[in-house]
């Protein structure tokens, strides 16, 4: 598997959540990718230290998150605040599977 975002402090958080859905909870790779994400820390132009959930997250995952005390901000879904990944698999059997962000222009291409 290789993947990457952009999203600068976010690109750490992006990478492990995209590869845990994917390698540890099988969830299918553009799934993986186009999940509700998080944001804790600072983004580009703004000194916010909360956490940004996508409003589309579990809203039961962003209660327990409140009531133990984050400060929760939600921002829309698919907000290109939360970077822009892309993710490229080779299976045991040769095929290439890719998946692309909807939070983005790109695409998976293959020749």
């Amino acid at each position: 598997m290789v993947y990457g975002t952009m999203g600068g402090e976010g690109q750490p958080q992006t990478q492990a959540a995209i590869f845990t859905r994917y390698a540890q909870f099988g969830t299918p790779l553009q799934q993986a990718v186009t999940a509700p994400r998080w944001l804790l820390g600072r983004t580009w132009g703004s000194e916010s230290q909360s956490l940004k959930v996508e409003s589309n997250m579990n809203a039961g995952v962003v209660a327990k998150l409140e009531k133990a005390g984050h400060p929760v901000e939600r921002v829309a879904p698919f907000s290109d605040m939360m970077g822009h990944a892309g993710a490229i698999v080779r299976h045991a059997n040769g095929m290439l599977e890719g998946a692309s962000d909807p939070r983005s222009d790109g695409c998976v291409a293959a020749f």
